[in-house]
């Protein structure tokens, strides 16, 4: 889509410096700009290099008095980058219909507007909502709802009675309400428990590509308003991850925990079953947490300790081998000390003889 500036500055709550009619069709990094493109700077560092940028404008933290391309002074210029690149790459909705080779059930809701192309399938009593785009080869099971404007990418997989919010982004592969890992002992055989649950997936929600979410023995796996979900992530059943968190890469997260409001977990962190995260906690990658975490706190390393411990851990966990080495010393030292003791002391004793 096209843009004046002086539109786009005000949809960014930004102020123009220059001329607020030049015409802004795409945005680009700096030295990959050209004319009609806006570029950006979120960093002091960044901002000498938009002295050879190509670009028709600039969005900075600052004003420039001796750039000669026009500005949009912003208070957080990735933010604004982020928004932008929304602006100009978004077009309006176009339905494509439903394919005639995709399978819809003769009992299955579906607005008027949708998009369901070619190999998708949609199961008795499913409720499908306004503007949906379902790619190929989806399978949507019995009862399942989909909110307005959701979009599932290729190949996702959601199970009989999954609710999926408004506005949701699913990637390719993703599943939605297989079985939660469920078992009991039986002498030495394992005894399936049935998981009878779902997944309640909230609005504006992403899950990244190949990621899994379980359904709950009983109740529902919930993922909370806002949250953002990265590539290849296993949240397991009854887990509740609450509004805005957002989880990278190759997380596990174990049965029956739940986390706060604006959690952050770093990639490849693992956590235990029936944990409860507090809000605003960030966990560092490759972490292993063991116990519960409060509100407001940082944590890293396996078992997971406060980030500054960790890091302290972290140090001295480098020079262990210089540490052995020392205490290998002291205690050769010592234990020649001691046997020079030991000789004084039968020498003291002979002379007293």
């Amino acid at each position: 889509m096209e843009w004046r500036l002086e539109q786009l500055a005000g949809q960014l709550g930004g102020v123009v410096h220059g001329d607020g009619s030049v015409v802004i069709v795409g945005l680009a990094g700096v030295e990959d700009a050209n004319p009609g493109d806006i570029t950006f700077a979120d960093h002091e560092r960044a901002l000498p290099l938009l002295k050879s940028t190509k670009a028709s404008a600039a969005i900075v933290p600052r004003h420039i008095p001796d750039l000669l391309i026009p500005q949009v002074v912003v208070g957080d210029p990735r933010l604004a980058m982020a928004k932008a690149l929304a602006l100009l790459t978004s077009g309006p909705y176009h339905a494509a219909g439903i394919s005639e080779k995709s399978w819809i059930s003769p009992s299955a809701v579906v607005a008027d507007d949708v998009s369901i192309y070619p190999f998708a399938y949609v199961g008795e009593n499913a409720r499908i909502g306004s503007r949906v785009t379902i790619h190929p080869g989806v399978c949507i099971g019995r009862e399942v709802t989909i909110g307005d404007d959701t979009v599932l990418y290729p190949n996702v997989v959601i199970y009989p009675q999954c609710v999926i919010g408004a506005r949701v982004i699913l990637h390719a592969g993703v599943i939605i309400g297989s079985d939660g890992f469920g078992f009991v002992k039986e002498g030495g055989r394992n005894i399936k428990i049935p998981q009878v649950g779902t997944v309640e997936v909230e609005d504006d929600v992403e899950i990244g590509a190949n990621s899994c979410v379980d359904r709950a023995t009983f109740g529902a796996t919930r993922i909370k308003h806002g949250v953002k979900i990265d590539n290849l992530v296993q949240v397991a059943h009854n887990v509740l991850i609450g509004e805005d968190s957002v989880v990278v890469a190759q997380v596990g997260i174990s049965g029956s925990t739940t986390l706060g409001k604006n959690v952050t977990l770093g990639g490849q962190v693992g956590l235990a079953d029936h944990l409860d995260v507090g809000d605003n906690v960030m966990v560092a990658a490759q972490s292993g947490v063991m116990k519960d975490v409060p509100s407001d706190h940082i944590v890293a390393g396996t078992p997971a300790l406060p980030h500054r411990h960790a890091l302290r851990v972290a140090s001295v966990w480098a020079k262990l081998p210089e540490l052995k080495r020392e205490v290998d010393e002291l205690k050769a030292r010592l234990e020649e000390l001691e046997r020079r003791r030991d000789q004084d002391a039968t020498g003291q004793g002979g002379s007293d003889d």
